[in-house]
């Protein structure tokens, strides 16, 4: 590809979905794959990109110099191969199931397989924990019983509680609950909004608010 040069790959309409993002394997600096705008959403979603003011506050389907940057952060910051292309191995991680949370916040440390926070944040609760948590009232689903959701999560937390040194109780007051637990879609008040790109569907925070 020369100075200069966009190369337009098309694509089929069964394959236009702008979640598919398999179909930008291999794509490098100078392409143009339609939905690429979408993928460029999720770098920004994520810390990597800004929107230039020059666009109007949109992204292009354009593979641009500051998109290459873009990945070259992101293959850096997840210990990838450091190619400034969409690799296979790229698409791979995109793909996978991620934490919600941008991981270029200052409290955030992100691998290659999960995401840490900075400063040891815990529960400030002794050497014998007990932590409490409760369901919402308001912000649940009706396709799934209240007692089978209770029940799984029941048994998750008496996994954790089987390996490290915390016990969970179930309690009825949510608003004081150390852990509050609810469903939610879009913006939902904390500046992570869920069923964006890729389908953010769950997050939590670190303790003492998580």
């Amino acid at each position: 590809i020369t100075p200069g040069q966009v190369t337009v790959i098309t694509i089929d309409d069964q394959n236009a979905t702008w979640y598919n993002f398999t179909r930008f394997k291999d794509a490098e600096k100078g392409c143009h794959i339609s939905g690429m705008s979408e993928l460029k959403k999720y770098f920004q979603r994520f810390g990597y990109l800004s929107i230039p003011n020059n666009q109007n506050d949109n992204f292009t389907d354009v593979f641009d110099a500051q998109f290459e940057s873009a990945v070259i952060l992101y293959q850096q910051k997840f210990g990838l191969p450091v190619t400034g292309k969409l690799d296979s191995e790229t698409i791979s991680t995109i793909m996978s199931p991620r934490c919600g949370v941008s991981d270029t916040e200052s409290t955030i440390h992100a691998t290659k397989h999960f995401a840490y926070f900075y400063g040891r944040p815990r529960w400030d609760r002794g050497s014998s924990m007990t932590l409490t948590y409760a369901f919402s009232p308001t912000d649940m689903i009706d396709y799934i019983s209240l007692p089978e959701i209770k029940t799984v999560f029941k048994r998750s937390f008496s996994r954790w509680a089987s390996v490290i040194p915390v016990n969970f109780t179930e309690i009825d007051n949510y608003p004081s609950a150390n852990i509050k637990i609810g469903f939610f879609k879009g913006d939902h008040g904390d500046g992570q909004p869920f069923d964006g790109v890729l389908g953010v569907l769950a997050h939590a925070f670190s303790p003492e608010n998580g």
